[in-house]
């Protein structure tokens, strides 16, 4: 594990630059779960997520020669805030790798936070893509690498969360969920709790799309991915860190895994209920709660918030997928007899009063006997959807099911 005394170095050396971010007792998830649910809002942390923790203890301890060499890094985003915020703040010259796919906005920041102090280079489609082609430049330019999870400075960084927590709250502490990518956070956070709080349950989450982390420590061994998920894409990684795999079989005390549609669900109930804006790596600890609910009963819990960098672009996309997850939008390929009327009695007839018709697509071939549409429903609850499926059932009504025809839905959808 990371030496406490490393982590209590990493306060000392990084408290005048990072913020000391609020731990605050949630009132609606607290009466939801019959918990003492608290949350730590890394998510207001000065580049809206912790990764600046462990980036500028890394950067911040370079001798002089190697700043002169300027650095390199690869991430998917918040990483790179960290790294650019650094590296503006010290006066040193940055490459910043990152994933052609990674949201505008995260883009944006490392350009405010860096100015004219880093260099943005977007490349590949996964942050292992990104990282390839960052370690190949490092050794060309012989700068110095900031890995964003695999160092042991970097964890010791992310572990001043756990100083923090330890401060902040005034009761014991009997379980702490946190989000897990690559392995650097839940290592320095797990090592600073372990030792300073033994009986603290530690639950690593990841996204069921991208379970590096648990499918690893269930082998013994470091697993590659050969294809995941990117929508958590603060928390979605190919292969986690060998140093963080050594330090996880010692902390982590249960992985869970989420569904991406239910990171969805708790972004949207996040900002309806307390106008807190997460990105979906941010929403892992708390959706965590739903699949903890009989176990922290009576407890007292901490969800660490990890990142609030969400981009607005993709609002729509987390409300289609938490709507998908939650049974509420259902797409049907529906073939209408070729006659007049036939739409004005499936309105009339099959659709319920409180259903909406979302998407519609349709062609009239007039040498066929029935003519398909595609058509989105989205209802108010559960109950509404099997209402509709009992009335399609009674109508006689020709469908097919695109839900649940995962590569028809990705072809169609």
């Amino acid at each position: 594990m990371i030496a406490i005394k490393d982590i209590q170095l990493a306060h000392y050396r990084i408290k005048s630059v990072v913020e000391k971010t609020p731990l605050i007792k949630d009132p609606v998830l607290s009466e939801r779960y019959n918990a003492n649910v608290f949350l730590k809002r890394e998510d207001l942390q000065v580049v809206r997520s912790y990764k600046i923790r462990g980036a500028y203890n890394k950067i911040s301890s370079l001798t002089s020669e190697e700043r002169a060499r300027g650095v390199v890094c690869a991430s998917a985003g918040n990483h790179a805030q960290g790294v650019a915020y650094a590296c503006n703040h010290l006066n040193i010259q940055g490459r910043i790798f990152m994933p052609s796919t990674t949201p505008k906005q995260k883009i944006k920041q490392v350009g405010m936070f860096g100015k004219d102090h880093v260099e943005i280079v977007l490349i590949g489609d996964t942050y292992d893509d990104a990282y390839h082609a960052a370690i190949a430049d490092c050794e060309k330019a012989q700068s110095v690498f900031i890995h964003p999870f695999d160092d042991e400075m970097v964890m010791a960084g992310q572990g001043t969360v756990g100083i923090e927590i330890m401060e902040q709250l005034s009761v014991p502490l009997d379980m702490i969920f946190v989000p897990v990518g690559g392995g650097g956070f839940i290592s320095g956070l797990g090592s600073y709790m372990k030792t300073v709080s033994p009986s603290t349950k530690i639950i690593g989450v990841e996204p069921e799309g991208a379970p590096s982390m648990k499918l690893s420590l269930e082998k013994g061994e470091r697993i590659t991915l050969d294809k995941f998920e990117k929508f958590v894409d603060g928390a979605a990684v190919a292969t986690i860190g060998k140093l963080n795999f050594d330090i996880a079989r010692d902390v982590i005390d249960d992985m869970i895994l989420i569904p991406e549609g239910k990171v969805c669900t708790t972004i949207l109930q996040l900002y309806n209920e307390s106008a807190i804006v997460v990105e979906p790596a941010g929403a892992l600890s708390i959706s965590a709660l739903d699949f903890y609910a009989e176990k922290i009963k009576g407890k007292n819990v901490v969800c660490v918030i990890s990142g609030g960098n969400n981009d607005i672009t993709r609002t729509e996309e987390i409300k289609e997928r938490s709507l998908l997850y939650e049974g509420l939008k259902h797409y049907f390929i529906i073939r209408f007899p070729q006659r007049a009327g036939a739409l004005r009695d499936f309105l009339n007839d099959v659709l319920g009063p409180g259903d909406d018709i979302t998407h519609f697509e349709y062609t009239r071939k007039n040498s066929r006997e029935n003519g398909p549409a595609l058509i989105g429903i989205e209802t108010k609850s559960k109950q509404d959807y099997l209402a509709l499926m009992e009335r399609m059932k009674l109508n006689k009504i020709n469908y097919t099911h695109v839900n649940e025809s995962p590569d028809l839905f990705h072809f169609l959808i």
